[in-house]
């Protein structure tokens, strides 16, 4: 699909590593969704690293819905292909979603005007005042938690959900904080969130109704031992100017 004729206010970026069963449901959702907003809307699902056939199965959803856009990165990284998809979109807004697509699509609309104004960046949150955490063993909130506390106090100060997979980036601070990310795995998070708050952009956080996914596919204690050492290295990264403007 080429240049789309007319910028789209909204773009769905959806990295997608060995998401052949997920996919389709989550595709099915969003296209049903989308068809009911007065807005135009683009989907971007970035393969990255699959050994099943998400990359295909991708492709064949595009007959059936023109604004989709696919793209396939060799490397495995979560935060490769959300970089990829936050520099491709075209919209005004692009919001990053997770394929499992564990908060409901209709909450989509909690990120952008006429409901939130004044942010150029929205992070989904599981820990605000009316935000719901469904079916979630205690365990893993619990450990959820102190990562969390050690990246409010190495970073992210005052965020209370930096990890939650569903976020909106104006366009303005997509494309300025997406080109200075350095990290490819899980910690992009905490990285780009960092960047986008160092070169002054406004971040709030936005309650939401979240589901948690048996097929998870963090691995709570060696994500968490790895993440933490990538907060340290960016705050060493900031003390070397790699993410001023």
């Amino acid at each position: 699909m080429g240049e789309l004729l007319t910028k789209p206010l909204l773009s769905i970026i959806i990295p997608a590593h060995n998401e052949a069963e997920r996919l389709p449901p989550t595709l099915e959702q969003i296209k049903a969704f989308l068809a009911s907003q007065d807005y135009q809307a683009e989907i971007l699902v970035v393969e990255n690293g699959s050994s099943d056939g998400t990359l295909q199965i991708a492709k064949a959803f595009q007959d059936g819905m023109p604004n989709l856009r696919v793209f396939s990165e060799s490397e495995r990284g979560k935060g490769l292909a959300v970089r990829r998809g936050m520099l491709e979109a075209q919209g005004a807004y692009r919001f990053l979603c997770d394929a499992d697509l564990s908060m409901p699509v209709e909450q989509v609309n909690r990120f952008l005007p006429p409901v939130l104004t004044e942010v150029d960046v929205a992070i989904g949150s599981r820990e605000l005042p009316g935000s719901r955490r469904i079916d979630e063993p205690g365990y893993r909130h619990l450990i959820g938690r102190i990562f969390n506390a050690l990246v409010r106090t190495l970073v992210l100060p005052g965020i209370q959900d930096s990890q939650c997979g569903f976020k909106c980036f104006s366009a303005e601070a997509a494309e300025a904080v997406f080109p200075l990310q350095t990290m490819g795995g899980m910690s992009f998070d905490a990285e780009v969130l960092f960047i986008a708050r160092r070169q002054g952009y406004r971040l709030q956080e936005v309650a939401i109704d979240w589901y948690f996914d048996p097929d998870s596919r963090v691995r709570l204690v060696q994500d968490s031992l790895r993440m933490g050492l990538d907060l340290l290295k960016i705050r060493q990264n900031a003390r070397q100017g790699r993410y001023d403007a």
